[in-house]
């Protein structure tokens, strides 16, 4: 291989490296904050605040949940929680740093946060269990 092959094949690559690489950066970073999902909002409490979320995979996302108390919810996505990227859960004043949330537990009024990024594209029903029947459920979609 002749010296100037080498000399070119060299400031070729150098000059590739140098070229700005274009990326999204931390997925986590910015998180949209959804509409906040409020459980109870009526005497009966039955009644949520959201019955829908229209979501993207790949975008973060940051998630408010409270309840009034009326009822004790147990806040579950089962399907939903296993196709996304959890970040956190913000709740009491307390960062919970986890791979996987199960349920949201709700006995008296209080909130949690989640922080989180779709990962698969799809229909997922929320609910509070056994409170389906009286209508405490929602959808998130994924697309």
């Amino acid at each position: 291989m002749s010296i100037f092959i080498r000399f070119a094949t060299t400031i070729l690559a150098l000059g590739l490296l140098a070229l700005p690489v274009s990326s999204k950066g931390y997925l986590a970073t910015r998180a949209e904050k959804l509409p906040e999902l409020v459980l109870g909002t009526d005497n009966t409490g039955y009644e949520i605040s959201q019955k829908e979320y229209k979501l993207e995979t790949g975008k973060a996302y940051r998630l408010k949940i409270r309840s009034t108390g009326a009822k004790e919810y147990a806040f579950e996505a089962p399907e939903f929680f296993n196709f996304i990227w959890l970040r956190k859960v913000e709740a009491g004043g307390i960062e919970i740093k986890a791979t996987n949330v199960y349920e949201l537990e709700f006995e008296n009024e209080g909130e949690a946060e989640i922080f989180f990024v779709p990962i698969r594209p799809g229909k997922y029903k929320f609910r509070a269990r056994g409170l389906e029947k009286q209508g405490v459920f929602g959808h998130f979609i994924v697309e």
